[in-house]
């Protein structure tokens, strides 16, 4: 079995789609956004496709793809649109695969569904994207705790922007969760910059060590 992770994280606009866009590509892997929101602007697929340079054919398409960049649930209700959270799995492909939520654990897919409650469905590792700045301690350990009552397995916290030592060792520390490294901030944001980030902050071997 190829590996298979989910990646969200503990806010909206942290970083996770280039994250994923950096894992998707060391990988090898396919990708899939289950539900969009906000299709005036480049989607995160898109972002992927461009930042991993990944092929469209290794770009699942979304289930839903709704136009307001809001929470799933009230974009929705704004598209008139009715998500249904028992028909989202991972879809079936050959080789591994990077799935990405929307915003942070307990965003709303609908007014009785979290994103959390459908990762413990689905029961695949989850990476939580947090980002190193002031704020950060307390949204990480709430995440990781919403997500270890719903059961969900968490892979390891992947950290994104500006090496904070002691921000760092006391989120490990307090949640039992390990690090699997740092993104650090690229600029310009390009394909090659990101990958050498990536391959500089995070030791690829440990992502194919779920892969069979």
């Amino acid at each position: 079995m190829m590996a298979r992770f989910v990646v969200t994280g503990t806010d909206t606009g942290i970083g996770k789609t280039v994250f994923a866009a950096a894992l998707t590509s060391a990988l090898g892997a396919c990708y899939w956004k289950p539900v969009q929101s906000g299709l005036e602007e480049e989607t995160d697929a898109e972002t992927v496709a461009r930042l991993g340079n990944v092929p469209a054919e290794r770009i699942v398409r979304e289930a839903y793809r709704l136009k307001t960049p809001a929470s799933p649930h009230h974009a929705a209700m704004l598209d008139d649109v009715e998500i249904d959270p028992g028909a989202l799995s991972p879809p079936a492909i050959t080789g591994s695969l990077v799935v990405e939520g929307a915003g942070g654990v307990l965003v709303p897919l609908t007014s009785k569904t979290l994103f959390a409650d459908v990762f413990a469905r689905w029961q695949v590792p989850v990476i939580l994207c947090a980002r190193t700045s002031l704020g950060t301690i307390n949204h990480t350990l709430m995440s990781v705790e919403a997500l270890q009552r719903r059961t969900v397995p968490i892979f390891g916290i992947a950290f994104i922007g500006e090496e904070n030592l002691e921000t760092q060792r006391i989120i490990v520390k307090m949640s039992g969760v390990r690090t699997l490294g740092r993104l650090a901030p690229t600029n310009p944001l390009t394909h090659e910059r990101l990958i050498e980030a990536f391959h500089r902050g995070f030791d690829i071997t440990m992502f194919r060590s779920l892969q069979a």
